[in-house]
Parts: C-alpha cells; structure tokens; sequence
C-alpha cells in the first residue's frame, strides 16, 4: 500500500511537470530552455509509466494528500500549488530545473513562476469558454496570503524579494509524509505511547471515558486533556482512547506555544488520519507558570498529555477533561495476567502485591522476562516472577535525594515484639493484603466510605525497634522499602518541602514500596497559632502533609520518639498507632541471642545474667554485640563476657548514664543457663534481687 501512494503522488506531480514543461516551451527558445523541457518531459512520462505498471494500478481510494485536502478545505487551485512546491523533492533533476529559473537561486520553484502557469491555465480555459472558472493572479495572490493552505502552514513563502520572487515551499517533512513515509520535521519530537495494554476495560467504560472517545470521533475542534503526573499513565491512556475510537495516534513533544510547531503536529497528524497527542512535560524547577497551547493550526481534536498543574486550556476551544483513574481490581489482575501470561495464577496475588497502574504493569512485565531470559530459572521465593526486583530496577534511577530504595530481609523472629503491639503489626499487614477482597469485592469502600492504604505511627524511646518493624512489614507484605531521610526534605525555601515529599509519595506509589518517615515529628509537628511568617507557612506544610496522607494507598509508616509532639490530626488518620516499650528481660534475654550466634561465645558468657543487669533497649544490645564481636577478633579469640560488658559500658557512656558495673554470677553460668534451656525449652529465668519473677521469652 504504502508503494502504491508514493507513485500515485508522483503521477500526479508528473502532471504538474508537463504544464511546466509547456509554459517553458511557450515562453522559452529551444536554446534557452530545451534541455530543462526535455527533463521534465521525460521525468513525468517515466513516473506516469511506473504508476500504471505498478501490481494494482488503480489509484488508492484514500491517499495523504486525499486527507490534506479533505481536513483543511483546499480547491483545485491549493491542490495543483502542493503538487507544484513538491515536485523539488521528487527528483535531484527537478530541483536543479527550478534552480535556475529562480530568481533568487533557490532549488523551488518561485511565486512568479506560478503565477505564469495559473495566466497559462487561464488562457487555455478562455480558448475552451470556460474564463469565468478559470483561476488568475488576484485568485492566486489571495489564496497565497489567506488561503486555507498558507493558514494551515500547508504552504509557505520564503525569501525576501518581491512578491513574484518570493519560493514556494511545502512544511518541513510533509512532501514524504504525502508519499506515505513516517517523516518527523525537525520542531517536533516523537513520544512513543507504546503498545497497547490490557486492563482498562473498566476505565473505558467510565462515563468521562466515554464522552472523550465521542469528541475524538466527531472530528470537532475540542482539547482532550489527560492529566497524569506520570508520563507513561497518560500517554497509556490516549493511546487506550484513540484505539477505542478507531483512529490512529501521533504523538510528539513540541512548543505548546509556537504556532508553527503547533501547526506541524495538527498537519502531520491529518495526512495519516491519526489524532494529534501533544506531549507536555513538566517545567524544570517547577518555576514557569502553566501554558497556553497555540491550537488555531489544528482542526479538529487535540488530545493533550500533561501534569496536573502544566497546560492552561485557551479561551476559544471547548476543553474536555479525561481522569486516568480509577482502575479496579478486577482490571489489575487482567492486567497482571495478560502482562505475565507464563503465570496466570499469580495475578491475583500480584495485583493486591503490586496494585500498579496497567501500563506500568506491562513495562514491569518487560523486565521481568528480559531477566528471565537472562537468568533461567530464577524466582521469587514461591516460584513466582521477580517482579519486586524488576520495579526496584525501574525506581532506582528516578528517586529523589534522601531517599533509598531497598529490599527488605528481616521477619517476623527478629522483631522481639510482644502483646498488643505484636498483633497490630501483624493486622496492618494482613489488612494491605486483603485490601481488595475487603473493599472492593466486599464492597466495603462504598458502603463504609473506606479508604485504601495503611497508615502505622510507630512510637517509643529510641533503640526499640522501631525503623526494624518497618523493615518486617515490608518483608512479610511483599514490597521494597522506600526509606525517606526527613532532613533531607526539609528545605528553608518556601514550598520546596512539599515538592519533596510529593516526589517522594510518587516514587513510593509507582513502587507500591512501604512508605517509612523516621523522625516523623520534624514533619508532622502540631500546628500552632500564626505569631510570624513561619508560622503560617509551617502550619501549610502540616496540612499538604495531611491530604497527601490520605491519598496515598499504599503502607506509610511513620515513626517518632516524641508522640506528644505530633499533630492530632496526623495522630486521627492513623490506622494503626503502636507503642514500642523498652524490652523486659525476656527480650532482651532473646535479642542478645539473636545477635551473637552461639558458635561465637565463650563458656564464660551470661547472656541471661547480662539482660537482667542491663534495662537497655534493643539498639544499644545490638550496638555492644557488634562492638564486641570485633574485640573478640582483634584478641583472637571467642566473645568473652568482658567484652560484652566493655561495649556495654560504652553505650552507657555515649548515653551519658551511670555504667551499673558488671552482673554478678559465676564464670560458666551462661553455659549452664544454655545448656537448661537445651534440655527445658520452658526453662525460666532465676528470680531478681527485688523477688519478682521475670516473664518467659517471647517468640
């Protein structure tokens, strides 16, 4: 098809050439113009020739350029001027031909030249009886100053002579797009929405959704504006509605404000019969205002993909706002199953895992089968796809200063956490994973007007595993864990605080990582009355933080040490608000174990008796194993008992508390303690000094 186009374009410019070559022989001696007739001569009857042998010599029912006359109303005389500007760009001979009858010497031919082929057509018409039909030199001078082809940028003069010397141009790029060939001009950029996706079933259906997919059809003049703070959603999403209307799609990122560049995006679009997707991209450093996109160009619907905030509609155009969301849950695990068709069993599981946007979840599923490909065999624990690797990939790049992207390793035995707390943690996870049976098969979200996504206040002194139980939450919910430095967010700059932290809720939702805020008190701190400027603009921090909060659907966590601090607002939207008390000596008793490998002690340790002589949280037990296992190296040996009290004895001092000295007990006793606790699991510990009977470790 597309080889039939190209020469049907060139029979039809070959007949162009002939009128040339005729006025040529009527106003030139064979000397002066013979060779440049005969060129042209045998250039239109070779390419007249190639037309009709070509396999299906009928002319193609819709060609560009039936479409470029057809969209921006051109007559007879507009049609001939296209054929009459291209035909340098149909044949290195042909540009030198216009060469040198130019004036100027350029390689196109000259408005002069034109007008003497439109007195030649007038004269023949005459001879015929035709004169009143025949087009002259006011008709031509008008249709080359207001003509619908010089308004649609179609045509163009160049130069600065007069008038008559001026060249005749086609836009930049559109003589191959009239031959059927992806040509881009240089003032645009293409934007690839990529291949279609699956999963937006439901979104089609939405009533906005649909009336969009209606103005694209009816070829009216409308702006279809699609605002996605992520690039590749919105482009998804106007690919999703073009193919819904059955139309094709160019899409490119150009000057929204530049007419001309405009008028190239709506010109390209129509002689591919697709529908023009302007590519808006947010301002670098957040600091131009919103634009106004230059549309007088484009003639029927313009589809516009920008963030929130960017594209400023004018006022002469009816604008039709498109919402990318929502997409279900149902659609998810359709997206889940056609994106990863190797494992249909674990959409279910992924969409509440990894509840991402379809088109996210189609360029997750590229990675995950480059990976595949690359790794045979390797999998994600369960033997499902490494999908959680695959978006950490895709995040890494995109995060903003402060913030890491890990995979989380801790589980439920390393956070020593008992009684109620132990149990809150365990329902927040249990509520992400049910998530969508609860709100959305159970219909709870409409009936109960319940929200998505988790919110946890983790509070207590510092050391007792606090930034820990985000890490299991994570591991045992399936996710990475977007850890977020608050000092690095914090900025004097007004409004430079709130920008970081919605970068940061937008890298923790394209993730669907767990959200962790440690110190969240510098952030979420108790509005207060305005006295001064920093008041007011503090307090405006606290409530951006607020709506945020509630529109995030994932898990947040954020920690303190100073719950009184908090804001209570903050304190009411959390689902979850968990006290971290200071270990009793039964998890402490549990945690020196965990953090000294029995293979490591000497016979002379008493962990039993170091956890009752020591109230510590359990950052300062972790903090003096580390200290003296690299004592016990340096010595040679194994970790004795004086080296966990030397550490000791250094968080106590970096505490700036009195050292209580060294449990009493004899040497051995830790040995003896172990080995009952072998032959008893029930086996607890000896009473205080003070009588009272310390509680059994907990799991």
């Amino acid at each position: 098809m597309p080889e039939r186009i190209s020469r049907d374009l060139s029979r039809r410019a070959a007949e162009v050439a002939v009128r040339v070559a005729e006025l040529l022989e009527t106003l030139c001696s064979e000397e002066a113009g013979g060779e440049s007739v005969a060129f042209l001569r045998d250039w239109a009857a070779g390419a007249a020739q190639r037309a009709a042998a070509a396999p299906g010599a009928r002319p193609p029912a819709d060609t560009p350029l039936d479409r470029l006359v057809h969209r921006f109303g051109l007559g007879s005389l507009e049609t001939d001027l296209v054929l009459f500007a291209g035909l340098p760009d149909e044949h290195e001979g042909l540009a030198r031909t216009f060469r040198t009858m130019n004036p100027g010497g350029a390689p196109h031919p000259s408005v002069g030249l034109a007008g003497l082929l439109t007195d030649c057509a007038a004269r023949t018409a005459a001879r015929g009886g035709v004169r009143a039909q025949a087009p002259d030199r006011v008709a031509l001078r008008r249709l080359l100053h207001e003509g619908p082809a010089v308004r649609a940028g179609v045509l163009a003069l160049t130069g600065d002579g007069p008038f008559h010397e001026r060249s005749l141009t086609l836009a930049d790029g559109l003589w191959e797009a009239l031959h059927g060939h992806p040509a881009w001009p240089a003032a645009l950029e293409e934007a690839d929405p990529g291949p279609p996706v699956a999963g937006l079933d439901g979104w089609l259906e939405l009533p906005e959704t649909v009336r969009a997919v209606a103005a694209l059809r009816s070829r009216a003049p409308r702006i279809l504006l699609v605002g996605a703070r992520d690039e590749t959603v919105g482009l998804s999403r106007c690919a999703a509605l073009a193919r819904a209307a059955g139309l094709g799609l160019l899409a490119a990122r150009t000057s929204p404000e530049d007419p001309r560049a405009m008028g190239l995006l709506g010109l390209h679009a129509a002689v591919r019969d697709a529908v023009p997707l302007l590519v808006v991209a947010a301002p670098a450093g957040g600091a131009a205002g919103p634009v106004t996109p230059a549309v007088a160009r484009i003639p029927g619907p313009l589809l516009v993909c920008a963030a929130p905030g960017t594209v400023r509609p004018g006022p002469h155009r009816p604008v039709l706002a498109v919402p990318v969301g929502p997409i279900g849950t149902a659609d998810r695990r359709t997206a889940w199953r056609a994106a990863l068709p190797e494992a249909p069993e674990h959409a279910p599981e992924l969409a509440a895992r990894h509840p991402l946007d379809p088109a996210l979840t189609a360029q997750v599923a590229l990675d995950v089968h480059s990976r595949a490909a690359l790794a045979p065999g390797a999998q994600e624990d369960g033997g499902g796809p490494d999908v959680s690797g695959a978006i950490r990939a895709r995040a890494g790049a995109l995060l903003p200063p402060g913030v890491d992207l890990v995979a989380p390793l801790a589980r439920w035995p390393r956070l020593v956490l008992g009684g109620e707390a132990d149990g809150q943690l365990r329902d927040a996870v249990a509520r992400l994973r049910h998530q969508a049976l609860v709100l959305d098969d159970w219909r709870l979200r409409e009936a109960a007007r319940a929200a998505r996504g988790v919110r946890l206040l983790l509070t207590g002194p510092p050391g007792t595993g606090k930034s820990l139980a985000a890490e299991v939450l994570a591991t045992e919910a399936g996710r990475d864990l977007l850890v977020v430095d608050g000092s690095e967010l914090v900025s004097k700059y007004i409004g430079e605080t709130e920008k970081n932290l919605a970068a940061c809720f937008e890298v923790a939702e394209r993730t669907q990582a767990v959200f962790l805020l440690d110190e969240a008190d510098a952030l979420f701190a108790a509005r207060t009355e305005v006295s001064e400027a920093n008041d007011r603009f503090a307090n405006m921090e606290t409530a951006y933080l607020l709506q945020r909060l509630d529109r995030f659907d994932g898990l947040a966590v954020l920690t303190t040490n100073l719950r009184q601090n908090i804001d209570a607002a903050f304190i009411r939207r959390m689902d979850f608000v968990v006290e971290f008390p200071l270990p009793d000596e039964a998890g402490r008793y549990r945690m020196w174990e965990l953090h000294l490998p029995r293979a490591l002690l000497h016979a002379d340790v008493d962990l039993a008796g170091l956890a009752q002589h020591y109230p510590v949280p359990g950052g300062w037990i972790r903090n003096a194993a580390i200290g003296a296992a690299f004592r016990a190296a340096d010595d040679g040996g194994a970790v004795r008992q004086g080296h966990l009290v030397d550490a000791m004895r250094r968080e106590y001092g970096k505490a700036a508390r009195p050292f209580p000295g060294e449990p009493a007990g004899p040497a051995g006793a830790g040995a003896d303690r172990r080995a009952a606790r072998a032959l008893d699991p029930a086996y607890d510990f000896p009473a205080p000094a003070n009588g009272r009977r310390t509680q059994k470790e907990s799991s």
